[in-house]
């Protein structure tokens, strides 16, 4: 509920995580949070602003489409409020795509239905130039088709607890997978994973896993497994944060979507 004369936004952003200790505040570095907190105050008569997100991306994990609200004092428009604080969080990688009204009891983060999120990795012998700090640079040579093939059998309502970070605050290891597909386009190799919600450190526990397979270190079949021994200890090592990226958050009414005509 937004409090007497202001207006909840719902904002898309992107941002760049190389610089940033993630998006939660923390008390040693600069989060997200404190930016985008920090320009709003600057539209809020130096008032402090709470920001809710859709989720809590790591430190060097990146967002094309990361959704937060906020409130701001009413009279805005849409445009307004995304140039405004835009302008507010200069010089930070961060950027708000699209503003627009919250619905009536909208939610970033309980109202979501679908999280997608994709890891980027670089499949060749030299090093990343241009893609620095975006992927994970493997220069062993890769199988794709036996890493989407080995992560289809990941899909589906399950104990996830061999993908889950020790330091993982969700009550349950049960979630449910809508889709986990690899694919290759040149050099560069594509994860991309659907769900309504991740454990921590999931996707980037299946793209560590995954890639065993993808250099023939595991069969296939092993992936399988490795879900079925619910032991972090059975699965592969974390992948680098660079390569993962918050793409898109689904919600039942699309804030952004434009009004009825």
């Amino acid at each position: 509920m937004a409090p007497d004369g202001h207006t909840i936004w719902a904002l898309q952003l992107e941002y760049d995580g190389g610089p940033f200790v993630g998006w939660q505040h923390q008390d040693a570095g600069l989060s997200v949070q404190d930016v985008v907190e920090a320009a709003a105050a600057r539209l809020n008569h130096g008032v402090p602003v709470a920001v809710t997100a859709a989720g809590r991306t790591d430190s060097g994990v990146h967002a094309a489409g990361q959704v937060v609200s906020l409130a701001l004092p009413a009279g805005f428009f849409a445009r307004q409020v995304r140039d405004a604080l835009n302008f507010h969080m200069k010089p930070h990688p961060v950027a708000v795509i699209q503003a627009a009204p919250a619905p009536e009891g909208w939610n970033p983060r309980f109202s979501a239905v679908r999280r997608s999120y994709r890891y980027s990795i670089l499949n060749r012998r030299a090093r990343p130039a241009l893609l620095l700090g975006r992927v994970w640079h493997v220069a062993a040579p890769l199988d794709a088709d036996a890493m989407h093939a080995a992560a289809q059998t990941l899909l589906g309502k399950h104990d996830f607890t061999s993908f889950r970070a020790a330091a993982c605050q969700a009550k349950s290891p049960i979630r449910t997978l809508d889709r986990l597909d690899v694919t290759r386009e040149g050099d560069l190799i594509a994860v991309v994973a659907e769900a309504r919600s991740f454990l921590h450190h999931q996707v980037r526990n299946f793209v560590g896993t995954l890639r065993l397979a993808g250099d023939g270190k595991w069969p296939v079949e092993r992936i399988a497994a490795v879900l079925e021994a619910k032991d972090r200890g059975a699965a592969g090592s974390t992948a680098p944060a660079a390569g993962l990226c918050l793409m898109r958050v689904g919600y039942p009414v699309d804030p952004f979507a434009p009004a009825p005509q």
